[in-house]
């Protein structure tokens, strides 16, 4: 079991535990740093905090996870040590939020449309108030019988190129970044595989020109340990980050989809080290 574990989501996003049951899991499994990276929102984080004081050994980290687009792919970016209480942030975050909405009930739509009957009503029960993604759809798909796991949906109907896909509200990664840096958070680009899929030479090239372009708009980090990645990409990962001068951080990405691969609580996240690079990014912000 690791001790730092930065990328985690709860039922304020795609997740299915609250914020209190991911503190109680991590307090209970013996970690020290967490964070909670709900997409497009900060709203868990009070909940988080409340429910931490109570275990002296762990810190919360409070994060976000950002989408953004780049021709045929898009990149997901964390940010770290974020002000929640910032009301300008905030805002942005709520036209996100409606966005998503806007694109769940269009998918929803082309769904009927492909002899998927599921009802948005559902989709918002499932969601449940959170900020409404994919994931939700998803999991009406696998209660309704069309598919076995959240993952088959996207492999067959949600992910990009899939005939239920609708694109949402454009923002380039550069854009996130500034949102971030204004905010005060430390970025990080998440799953880098997401956006290269293929580590080879051709891969790991155009992803560290992704890179670099990048960290001149602010980036600080890199998602170097992650659940689905094979050591051997963990490592050509580390070897990027590290001649980049980029921090190498990570974490399970934990939902509780119920995908089988799915790395659990604490079961995958940089080393302690990491978070005192991490701090000293911050200060410089």
């Amino acid at each position: 079991m690791n001790q730092v574990d930065l990328h985690l989501h709860t039922t304020f996003s795609d997740g299915t535990l609250t914020p209190t049951e991911i503190i109680e899991i991590s307090a209970n499994r013996g970690l020290k740093y967490i964070s909670i990276t709900d997409h497009d929102s900060t709203e868990g984080i009070d909940e988080g905090f409340k429910a931490a004081r109570q275990y002296s050994h762990l810190e919360l980290i409070p994060g976000v996870e950002l989408s953004t687009d780049v021709p045929g792919t898009e990149i997901h970016l964390l940010g770290y040590f974020v002000d929640q209480n910032d009301s300008e942030f905030q805002n942005t975050l709520s036209v996100f939020r409606d966005s998503r909405k806007e694109r769940a009930k269009r998918m929803v739509k082309k769904l009927s449309d492909l002899n998927v009957k599921i009802s948005w009503e559902r989709v918002q029960e499932i969601s449940n108030g959170a900020s409404i993604g994919r994931p939700h759809i998803a999991q009406a798909m696998v209660e309704s019988g069309y598919v076995n796991y959240p993952k088959d949906a996207f492999d067959k109907f949600l992910g990009r190129n899939a005939p239920a896909y609708v694109e949402r509200i454009r923002l380039t990664p550069s854009d996130a970044i500034e949102l971030l840096v204004k905010n005060g958070a430390v970025p990080i680009m998440a799953h880098p595989t997401f956006a290269i899929p293929n580590m080879n030479k051709d891969g790991l090239s155009k992803l560290t020109e992704m890179l670099v372009e990048m960290k001149e708009a602010g980036l600080a980090g890199l998602e170097v340990y992650y659940g689905l990645y094979s050591t051997e990409d963990t490592n050509k990962l580390r070897t990027i980050a590290e001649d980049l001068e980029l921090i190498c951080t990570g974490g399970s990405d934990y939902h509780g989809s119920g995908n089988p691969e799915e790395a659990k609580i604490g079961t995958v996240g940089p080393p302690v080290t990491t978070m005192d690079l991490l701090k000293n990014s911050r200060k410089m912000t």
